[in-house]
Protein backbone atom coordinates (compact mmCIF):
# COMPACT_ATOMS: atom_id res chain seq x y z
CA UNK A 1 0.00 0.00 0.00
CA UNK A 2 1.74 3.56 -0.71
CA UNK A 3 0.28 7.37 -0.64
CA UNK A 4 0.76 9.01 -3.86
CA UNK A 5 2.53 11.52 -2.34
CA UNK A 6 5.91 10.85 -1.34
CA UNK A 7 9.10 12.58 -0.15
CA UNK A 8 11.72 10.78 -1.99
CA UNK A 9 15.15 9.92 -1.33
CA UNK A 10 16.35 11.68 1.64
CA UNK A 11 18.07 15.20 1.25
CA UNK A 12 20.62 16.63 3.63
CA UNK A 13 19.53 19.20 6.00
CA UNK A 14 20.15 22.35 3.93
CA UNK A 15 17.77 21.22 1.25
CA UNK A 16 14.56 22.77 1.67
CA UNK A 17 11.88 19.67 0.30
CA UNK A 18 9.07 20.42 -1.72
CA UNK A 19 6.10 17.78 -2.39
CA UNK A 20 3.80 17.34 -5.09
CA UNK A 21 -0.16 16.78 -4.59
CA UNK A 22 -3.32 17.75 -5.75
CA UNK A 23 -7.18 19.06 -4.20
CA UNK A 24 -10.10 20.43 -5.08
CA UNK A 25 -11.48 23.63 -4.88
CA UNK A 26 -14.99 23.00 -3.13
CA UNK A 27 -16.22 26.72 -2.52
CA UNK A 28 -16.44 30.00 -4.26
CA UNK A 29 -14.26 31.30 -1.23
CA UNK A 30 -11.48 29.41 -1.61
CA UNK A 31 -11.51 26.46 0.20
CA UNK A 32 -9.82 23.41 -1.16
CA UNK A 33 -9.90 19.53 0.01
CA UNK A 34 -6.57 17.57 -0.02
CA UNK A 35 -5.01 14.49 1.68
CA UNK A 36 -3.51 15.40 4.98
CA UNK A 37 -0.72 13.27 3.68
CA UNK A 38 -0.24 16.21 1.60
CA UNK A 39 0.22 19.12 3.57
CA UNK A 40 1.52 17.09 6.58
CA UNK A 41 4.94 19.10 8.22
CA UNK A 42 4.65 21.25 5.59
CA UNK A 43 5.88 25.08 6.87
CA UNK A 44 4.24 26.89 3.57
CA UNK A 45 1.69 25.46 1.18
CA UNK A 46 1.21 26.96 -2.08
CA UNK A 47 -1.47 26.57 -4.81
CA UNK A 48 -0.81 26.54 -8.61
CA UNK A 49 -4.26 26.79 -10.12
CA UNK A 50 -5.29 25.37 -13.57
CA UNK A 51 -5.05 29.26 -15.06
CA UNK A 52 -1.29 29.07 -13.78
CA UNK A 53 -2.48 31.63 -10.91
CA UNK A 54 -0.54 30.72 -7.54
CA UNK A 55 -1.50 31.71 -4.01
CA UNK A 56 -0.36 31.02 -0.77
CA UNK A 57 -2.42 28.74 1.14
CA UNK A 58 -3.64 28.47 4.69
CA UNK A 59 -3.96 25.03 6.05
CA UNK A 60 -7.25 25.69 7.89
CA UNK A 61 -7.21 22.24 9.68
CA UNK A 62 -6.39 18.75 9.21
CA UNK A 63 -7.81 15.26 10.10
CA UNK A 64 -4.86 12.41 10.43
CA UNK A 65 -7.97 9.55 11.46
CA UNK A 66 -9.42 10.22 7.62
CA UNK A 67 -6.42 11.45 5.45
CA UNK A 68 -8.16 14.65 5.20
CA UNK A 69 -7.03 18.20 4.93
CA UNK A 70 -8.78 21.31 4.41
CA UNK A 71 -7.01 24.31 3.05
CA UNK A 72 -7.96 28.34 1.89
CA UNK A 73 -6.93 30.43 -0.95
CA UNK A 74 -7.85 34.21 -0.55
CA UNK A 75 -8.76 34.56 -5.03
CA UNK A 76 -11.90 35.66 -6.70
CA UNK A 77 -12.92 34.26 -10.06
CA UNK A 78 -12.99 30.69 -8.84
CA UNK A 79 -15.41 28.06 -10.18
CA UNK A 80 -15.27 25.40 -6.84
CA UNK A 81 -16.41 21.34 -8.32
CA UNK A 82 -19.74 20.10 -6.47
CA UNK A 83 -19.24 17.05 -4.25
CA UNK A 84 -21.50 14.39 -5.29
CA UNK A 85 -23.46 11.70 -3.87
CA UNK A 86 -20.80 8.99 -3.06
CA UNK A 87 -23.84 6.35 -1.00
CA UNK A 88 -25.41 6.22 -4.75
CA UNK A 89 -22.60 4.85 -6.54
CA UNK A 90 -22.89 1.13 -8.44
CA UNK A 91 -20.17 -0.98 -8.96
CA UNK A 92 -19.26 -1.12 -12.43
CA UNK A 93 -19.76 2.85 -12.87
CA UNK A 94 -17.63 5.05 -14.78
CA UNK A 95 -15.11 7.53 -12.91
CA UNK A 96 -12.65 10.02 -14.00
CA UNK A 97 -9.10 10.19 -12.01
CA UNK A 98 -7.77 14.05 -12.05
CA UNK A 99 -4.16 14.75 -10.43
CA UNK A 100 -0.38 15.60 -11.18
CA UNK A 101 1.03 12.11 -11.33
CA UNK A 102 4.97 12.22 -11.73
CA UNK A 103 4.12 16.28 -12.08
CA UNK A 104 2.63 16.20 -15.06
CA UNK A 105 -0.50 18.81 -13.99
CA UNK A 106 -4.54 18.54 -15.14
CA UNK A 107 -3.70 14.52 -15.94
CA UNK A 108 -7.09 12.84 -16.77
CA UNK A 109 -7.58 9.17 -16.57
CA UNK A 110 -10.80 6.69 -16.86
CA UNK A 111 -11.98 3.78 -15.23
CA UNK A 112 -14.80 2.15 -13.00
CA UNK A 113 -16.00 1.61 -9.69
CA UNK A 114 -14.35 -1.23 -8.55
CA UNK A 115 -15.93 -1.91 -4.90
CA UNK A 116 -17.24 0.41 -2.38
CA UNK A 117 -17.07 0.70 1.47
CA UNK A 118 -13.49 -0.81 1.19
CA UNK A 119 -12.25 -0.86 5.04
CA UNK A 120 -9.37 -2.50 6.64
CA UNK A 121 -7.01 -1.18 4.58
CA UNK A 122 -4.73 -0.22 6.86
CA UNK A 123 -4.72 3.62 5.67
CA UNK A 124 -6.53 5.43 8.07
CA UNK A 125 -8.27 4.74 10.91
CA UNK A 126 -11.56 5.58 9.72
CA UNK A 127 -11.87 3.53 6.05
CA UNK A 128 -14.95 3.20 3.80
CA UNK A 129 -12.79 3.80 0.44
CA UNK A 130 -14.39 3.39 -2.73
CA UNK A 131 -11.94 0.97 -5.09
CA UNK A 132 -11.41 2.50 -8.76
CA UNK A 133 -9.31 1.20 -11.52
CA UNK A 134 -8.74 4.37 -13.13
CA UNK A 135 -5.06 4.89 -13.93
CA UNK A 136 -3.48 7.10 -10.68
CA UNK A 137 -0.24 7.24 -9.69
CA UNK A 138 2.22 9.64 -7.34
CA UNK A 139 1.34 13.21 -7.28
CA UNK A 140 -2.59 12.09 -7.55
CA UNK A 141 -3.04 12.04 -3.75
CA UNK A 142 -6.01 14.57 -3.09
CA UNK A 143 -7.35 14.82 -6.45
CA UNK A 144 -10.76 14.01 -7.14
CA UNK A 145 -12.26 10.94 -8.18
CA UNK A 146 -15.37 12.23 -10.97
CA UNK A 147 -18.21 10.67 -12.31
CA UNK A 148 -19.52 10.99 -15.54
CA UNK A 149 -21.36 14.25 -14.40
CA UNK A 150 -18.70 15.80 -13.25
CA UNK A 151 -19.49 15.86 -9.70
CA UNK A 152 -16.36 14.65 -7.26
CA UNK A 153 -17.38 11.04 -5.51
CA UNK A 154 -14.40 11.11 -4.02
CA UNK A 155 -10.45 12.19 -2.89
CA UNK A 156 -7.74 9.76 -3.97
CA UNK A 157 -5.52 8.85 -1.04
CA UNK A 158 -3.66 5.54 -1.95
CA UNK A 159 -2.69 2.66 -4.49
CA UNK A 160 -2.03 -0.92 -3.79
CA UNK A 161 1.22 -1.71 -5.55
CA UNK A 162 4.59 -3.48 -5.25
CA UNK A 163 6.36 -0.87 -7.68
CA UNK A 164 5.61 2.60 -5.94
CA UNK A 165 3.60 2.69 -9.81
CA UNK A 166 -0.36 1.85 -11.02
CA UNK A 167 -1.30 -1.62 -10.58
CA UNK A 168 -4.87 -1.19 -11.04
CA UNK A 169 -6.28 -0.79 -7.89
CA UNK A 170 -6.75 2.87 -6.12
CA UNK A 171 -8.69 4.04 -3.22
CA UNK A 172 -10.49 6.78 -2.71
CA UNK A 173 -12.15 8.79 0.36
CA UNK A 174 -16.07 8.53 -0.79
CA UNK A 175 -17.60 12.39 -1.20
CA UNK A 176 -19.88 12.04 1.62
CA UNK A 177 -16.83 11.43 4.36
CA UNK A 178 -15.13 14.31 3.16
CA UNK A 179 -17.72 16.77 3.70
CA UNK A 180 -18.82 15.50 7.12
CA UNK A 181 -14.67 16.39 7.84
CA UNK A 182 -14.74 19.47 6.24
CA UNK A 183 -17.93 21.04 7.62
CA UNK A 184 -16.58 19.66 11.02
CA UNK A 185 -13.17 21.47 10.34
CA UNK A 186 -14.16 24.78 8.67
CA UNK A 187 -17.78 25.37 11.47
CA UNK A 188 -16.10 23.99 14.99
CA UNK A 189 -12.17 24.27 14.37
CA UNK A 190 -11.85 20.60 14.92
CA UNK A 191 -13.26 17.68 14.01
CA UNK A 192 -16.11 15.92 15.96
CA UNK A 193 -17.11 12.71 16.04
CA UNK A 194 -19.71 10.88 17.67
CA UNK A 195 -19.28 7.75 20.19
CA UNK A 196 -21.42 5.49 21.41
CA UNK A 197 -19.07 4.41 24.73
CA UNK A 198 -18.99 0.72 23.51
CA UNK A 199 -16.10 -1.92 22.33
CA UNK A 200 -17.43 -3.81 19.02
CA UNK A 201 -16.24 -6.21 16.83
CA UNK A 202 -17.70 -8.59 14.15
CA UNK A 203 -19.90 -11.84 15.15
CA UNK A 204 -18.62 -15.03 13.25
CA UNK A 205 -20.10 -18.17 13.37
CA UNK A 206 -18.96 -19.59 16.59
CA UNK A 207 -20.01 -16.51 18.54
CA UNK A 208 -23.31 -15.84 16.85
CA UNK A 209 -23.85 -19.66 18.13
CA UNK A 210 -22.79 -19.28 21.60
CA UNK A 211 -25.17 -16.24 22.20
CA UNK A 212 -28.10 -18.00 20.15
CA UNK A 213 -28.23 -15.21 17.87
CA UNK A 214 -29.60 -16.45 14.13
CA UNK A 215 -29.11 -13.20 12.22
CA UNK A 216 -26.61 -13.03 9.32
CA UNK A 217 -25.67 -9.22 10.55
CA UNK A 218 -24.97 -7.46 13.85
CA UNK A 219 -22.13 -6.26 15.97
CA UNK A 220 -21.17 -7.45 19.29
CA UNK A 221 -20.73 -5.51 22.23
CA UNK A 222 -17.15 -7.03 23.84
CA UNK A 223 -16.78 -3.98 26.45
CA UNK A 224 -19.10 -0.63 27.38
CA UNK A 225 -17.46 2.45 28.85
CA UNK A 226 -18.39 2.65 32.59
CA UNK A 227 -20.73 6.11 32.75
CA UNK A 228 -20.59 6.41 28.68
CA UNK A 229 -23.52 6.99 26.56
CA UNK A 230 -24.72 3.21 25.85
CA UNK A 231 -24.00 2.24 29.50
CA UNK A 232 -26.00 4.85 30.49
CA UNK A 233 -28.95 3.47 28.16
CA UNK A 234 -28.38 -0.15 29.30
CA UNK A 235 -26.48 -1.44 26.44
CA UNK A 236 -24.77 -4.50 28.21
CA UNK A 237 -21.47 -6.57 27.03
CA UNK A 238 -22.75 -9.35 25.00
CA UNK A 239 -25.41 -7.20 23.58
CA UNK A 240 -25.38 -7.63 19.62
CA UNK A 241 -26.38 -4.26 17.73
CA UNK A 242 -28.78 -5.09 14.68
CA UNK A 243 -30.20 -1.86 13.80
CA UNK A 244 -29.39 1.48 14.45
CA UNK A 245 -32.16 4.68 13.84
CA UNK A 246 -33.71 1.20 11.95
CA UNK A 247 -31.20 0.95 9.67
CA UNK A 248 -29.56 -2.75 9.33
CA UNK A 249 -25.93 -2.85 10.98
CA UNK A 250 -23.92 -4.87 8.58
CA UNK A 251 -20.40 -4.82 10.67
CA UNK A 252 -18.16 -2.67 12.92
CA UNK A 253 -16.23 -0.39 10.36
CA UNK A 254 -20.13 0.83 9.18
CA UNK A 255 -21.46 1.39 12.78
CA UNK A 256 -17.74 3.05 13.65
CA UNK A 257 -18.23 5.45 10.79
CA UNK A 258 -22.22 5.89 10.81
CA UNK A 259 -21.90 6.62 14.74
CA UNK A 260 -18.91 9.15 13.75
CA UNK A 261 -20.86 11.06 11.37
CA UNK A 262 -23.67 11.54 14.23
CA UNK A 263 -23.84 15.37 15.85
CA UNK A 264 -22.82 14.54 19.98
CA UNK A 265 -26.03 14.98 21.71
CA UNK A 266 -28.04 13.61 19.32
CA UNK A 267 -30.65 10.78 20.59
CA UNK A 268 -30.14 7.41 18.78
CA UNK A 269 -32.40 4.38 18.71
CA UNK A 270 -30.89 0.93 18.89
CA UNK A 271 -31.83 -2.34 18.23
CA UNK A 272 -29.94 -4.95 20.22
CA UNK A 273 -30.43 -8.93 20.51
CA UNK A 274 -29.65 -10.16 24.43
CA UNK A 275 -30.61 -13.49 25.86
CA UNK A 276 -32.89 -14.55 23.31
CA UNK A 277 -35.01 -11.12 22.53
CA UNK A 278 -34.51 -8.85 20.74
CA UNK A 279 -35.18 -4.71 22.55
CA UNK A 280 -34.67 -1.19 21.69
CA UNK A 281 -32.83 1.26 23.62
CA UNK A 282 -32.42 5.00 23.01
CA UNK A 283 -29.15 6.41 23.31
CA UNK A 284 -27.46 10.25 23.34
CA UNK A 285 -24.36 9.92 21.16
CA UNK A 286 -21.33 11.41 22.91
CA UNK A 287 -18.41 13.62 21.79
CA UNK A 288 -15.01 11.28 20.50
CA UNK A 289 -12.06 11.34 22.39
CA UNK A 290 -8.56 9.80 22.60
CA UNK A 291 -7.72 6.22 23.87
CA UNK A 292 -5.47 4.71 25.59
CA UNK A 293 -3.02 1.81 25.16
CA UNK A 294 -1.03 -0.95 27.00
CA UNK A 295 2.11 -2.95 26.28
CA UNK A 296 2.69 -6.84 26.47
CA UNK A 297 4.67 -9.42 28.71
CA UNK A 298 6.24 -12.77 28.67
CA UNK A 299 5.75 -15.55 30.09
CA UNK A 300 4.46 -19.37 31.38
CA UNK A 301 1.97 -22.26 31.30
CA UNK A 302 0.66 -23.86 27.73
CA UNK A 303 -1.90 -26.36 26.92
CA UNK A 304 -2.92 -28.23 23.53
CA UNK A 305 -4.40 -25.33 21.63
CA UNK A 306 -1.33 -23.13 21.14
CA UNK A 307 -1.44 -21.10 23.86
CA UNK A 308 0.55 -20.03 26.54
CA UNK A 309 -0.80 -18.31 29.94
CA UNK A 310 0.04 -17.11 33.28
CA UNK A 311 -1.95 -15.60 36.10
CA UNK A 312 -2.13 -11.74 35.91
CA UNK A 313 -0.11 -10.74 38.97
CA UNK A 314 -0.17 -6.95 39.88
CA UNK A 315 3.06 -6.49 38.56
CA UNK A 316 2.22 -7.83 35.26
CA UNK A 317 -1.19 -5.65 35.42
CA UNK A 318 0.77 -2.74 36.36
CA UNK A 319 2.80 -3.74 32.79
CA UNK A 320 -0.49 -3.57 31.21
CA UNK A 321 -1.60 -0.26 32.38
CA UNK A 322 -4.44 -2.56 34.52
CA UNK A 323 -5.91 -1.80 38.47
CA UNK A 324 -3.68 -3.99 40.24
CA UNK A 325 -6.41 -6.11 41.44
CA UNK A 326 -7.87 -7.16 38.06
CA UNK A 327 -7.77 -11.28 38.14
CA UNK A 328 -7.54 -13.66 35.22
CA UNK A 329 -4.91 -14.56 32.90
CA UNK A 330 -2.57 -13.37 30.15
CA UNK A 331 -1.55 -14.65 27.22
CA UNK A 332 2.40 -14.60 27.14
CA UNK A 333 2.52 -16.71 23.68
CA UNK A 334 0.39 -17.65 20.47
CA UNK A 335 1.66 -20.58 18.37
CA UNK A 336 1.41 -19.88 14.81
CA UNK A 337 -1.83 -21.65 12.83
CA UNK A 338 -3.06 -23.12 16.47
CA UNK A 339 -6.67 -22.45 17.36
CA UNK A 340 -5.76 -19.98 19.54
CA UNK A 341 -4.19 -17.79 16.56
CA UNK A 342 -7.22 -19.20 14.38
CA UNK A 343 -9.51 -17.21 17.40
CA UNK A 344 -7.82 -14.31 16.79
CA UNK A 345 -5.87 -14.25 20.69
CA UNK A 346 -2.38 -12.14 20.84
CA UNK A 347 0.24 -12.28 23.26
CA UNK A 348 -0.03 -9.23 25.99
CA UNK A 349 -4.49 -10.24 25.95
CA UNK A 350 -6.22 -11.01 29.24
CA UNK A 351 -8.39 -13.70 29.42
CA UNK A 352 -10.96 -13.24 32.77
CA UNK A 353 -13.87 -15.46 31.69
CA UNK A 354 -14.50 -18.57 29.69
CA UNK A 355 -17.79 -19.06 28.73
CA UNK A 356 -20.10 -17.75 31.82
CA UNK A 357 -17.62 -18.50 34.50
CA UNK A 358 -15.01 -15.14 35.58
CA UNK A 359 -11.46 -16.61 36.39
CA UNK A 360 -9.33 -15.75 38.89
CA UNK A 361 -5.99 -17.13 37.50
CA UNK A 362 -4.26 -19.31 35.36
CA UNK A 363 -6.19 -22.96 37.75
CA UNK A 364 -9.60 -21.48 37.44
CA UNK A 365 -8.75 -20.70 33.50
CA UNK A 366 -7.69 -24.49 33.01
CA UNK A 367 -10.01 -25.78 34.70
CA UNK A 368 -12.75 -24.22 32.91
CA UNK A 369 -11.22 -25.57 29.61
CA UNK A 370 -11.30 -28.79 31.43
CA UNK A 371 -15.15 -28.79 31.79
CA UNK A 372 -15.76 -27.02 27.88
CA UNK A 373 -16.73 -28.74 24.76
CA UNK A 374 -13.71 -27.22 22.59
CA UNK A 375 -14.62 -29.22 19.98
CA UNK A 376 -17.86 -27.72 19.32
CA UNK A 377 -15.75 -24.28 21.11
CA UNK A 378 -15.80 -21.99 23.74
CA UNK A 379 -16.92 -18.40 24.51
CA UNK A 380 -13.94 -16.44 26.05
CA UNK A 381 -14.16 -13.20 27.14
CA UNK A 382 -10.40 -11.04 26.94
CA UNK A 383 -8.85 -7.44 27.54
CA UNK A 384 -6.92 -6.33 24.52
CA UNK A 385 -4.88 -3.13 24.98
CA UNK A 386 -7.24 -2.15 28.27
CA UNK A 387 -10.36 -2.92 25.59
CA UNK A 388 -13.05 -6.22 26.46
CA UNK A 389 -13.72 -8.41 23.85
CA UNK A 390 -15.12 -11.75 22.54
CA UNK A 391 -13.29 -14.38 21.40
CA UNK A 392 -14.51 -18.22 20.10
CA UNK A 393 -12.30 -20.55 20.79
CA UNK A 394 -12.37 -24.06 19.28
CA UNK A 395 -9.69 -26.94 18.58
Amino acid sequence: MQRFFGRGTPEPEEFVRRGLGTGVIVSPDGYIVTNNHVVRDASDVSVVLSDSRTYSAKVVGTDEKTDVAVLKVEASDLMPAELGDSDALSVGEWVLAIGSPFGLSQTVTAGIISATGRANVGIADYEDFIQTDAAINPGNSGGPLVNLEGKVIGINTAIATRTGGYQGIGFAIPAKMVRQIMQSIVKEGKVVRGWLGVSIQNLNEGLSRSFQFEGKSGVLVGDVVPDGPADRAGVKAGDIITRLDGREVTDMNQLRNTVAAIKPGTKVSLEVFREGQTRTVSVAVGELEGSAVAAAPNGGATNDLGLTVQSLTPEIAEQLGLRADERGVVVTRVQPASPAETAGLMTGDVIVAVGDKQISNERDFQAALAHADLAKGVRLRCKTDGTLRFVFLKR
